[in-house]
């Protein structure tokens, strides 16, 4: 097939579709993968489109798809608040998003794109064709109330640019996303797909006692990296730190007992994670898919000034399903002593990946 787009002409009976997730941490990007491998298999035409690091896993993941760079948000942490952060680059996101919507009509027009699945990216869309958003962020955690009802306003208006919203968990209890996404009033076309992972629950013999999950925006990737380097030096038992650093593929050891590997791919991500006995991760909404998926006890550090992950955390922490520590006040050994007595989220893994019959009935629709 020419690889030049404008002599690239979809078969009869395929679909061309652009997916394009968040470069916000790499969760974005991890839950795309299982959509991704559904449209291959249904014969769908696949292009990807990302910024920085989550383009980097695309491309890590996907090698044979034809990839595109789409402008980044380039958000800053000034501060641990978040909701400061983001007012204070309001007008920059913005710009980013109308560039962004500006780049995706043209991905549309030079690759005769016929949908668009976007995850998080609110200025992904075309107005020539249908277009899918996935979000599990439908009611906005900000701690002030008048900020809380703008800031969610200003959402329902970003989600009805959208044909169809797609919630990556369950309509009815139980569900992960708790308040996040329920109740979910206003919004037109919503659908609850369950949850998505690219974990599997495979059982293999143990390698590592401990496998530290590390992803998110720096500075605070970096950081927690150090402490958690720090306290594991002193410590028995078998280390690795996925860093989540996906410019290049490193793999080096710091100590005897304590690996190191800049990123896996899906596949060797689930190997590790089968080898290990506890894993300690942020408590991300994509990171808690994957838990539920393999069925693995953790410790969950929420991003500090991330209210959606410290509320996630504090959820799961009440029901014990997970040990959570704040990310200023780690006791590592504490930790792997108490998160034996915790119960992880087994109780979801039969709404994984059922995503499937929604998504082939929209491709069918295009």
């Amino acid at each position: 097939m020419p690889s030049d787009p404008d002599h690239l002409q979809p078969a009869a009976d395929h679909k061309r579709i652009l997916v394009a997730p968040l470069n916000w941490g790499l969760g974005h990007v991890t839950r795309c993968i299982p959509l991704i491998q559904t449209l291959e298999s249904m014969g769908a035409e696949v292009i990807l489109a990302s910024d920085g690091i989550a383009l980097h896993l695309l491309k890590a993941e996907f090698p044979h798809l034809k990839t595109v760079r789409l402008p980044g948000y380039r958000i800053r942490y000034f501060t641990k608040n978040m909701t400061l952060n983001i007012l204070r680059q309001l007008p920059r996101i913005l710009f980013a998003i109308k560039s962004e919507q500006w780049e995706t009509e043209r991905i549309v027009r030079e690759h005769r794109i016929q949908g668009v699945i976007s995850d998080n990216r609110y200025g992904c869309f075309s107005r020539q064709i249908p277009n899918v958003i996935l979000t599990h962020q439908l009611n906005l955690k900000v701690p002030n109330p008048f900020f809380a009802w703008a800031a969610n306003r200003l959402l329902r208006r970003a989600l009805a640019k959208f044909q169809e919203v797609w919630a990556p968990d369950t309509q009815h209890p139980p569900t992960l996303s708790a308040a996040l996404s329920h109740p979910a009033s206003g919004i037109k076309n919503l659908q609850y797909i369950g949850l998505l992972s690219r974990a599997t629950s495979d059982t293999t013999e143990k390698e590592y006692d401990v496998a530290v999950v590390l992803s998110g925006p720096e500075p605070q990737r970096s950081h927690l990296e150090q402490l958690l380097l720090e306290q594991a030096m002193l410590l028995p038992g078998k280390f690795i730190f996925i860093q989540g650093k996906t410019k290049t593929k490193t793999h080096h050891f710091v100590a005897e007992h304590i690996e190191l590997v800049s990123y896996l791919t899906g596949n060797e991500l689930n190997a590790v994670l089968a080898a290990s006995d506890v894993v300690i991760c942020r408590s991300g909404y994509s990171s808690l898919m994957d838990l539920a998926a393999n069925g693995k006890r953790a410790i969950l550090i929420p991003t500090p000034g991330q209210t959606e992950q410290e509320y996630l955390a504090e959820c799961l922490a009440q029901q014990n399903h997970f040990v959570v520590q704040n990310q200023d006040s780690i006791d590592l050994e504490a930790g792997l002593q108490a998160v034996q007595d915790t119960s992880g989220l087994s109780h979801l893994k039969n709404a994984v990946n059922t995503y499937q019959a929604t998504l082939e009935s929209w491709v069918k629709s295009l």
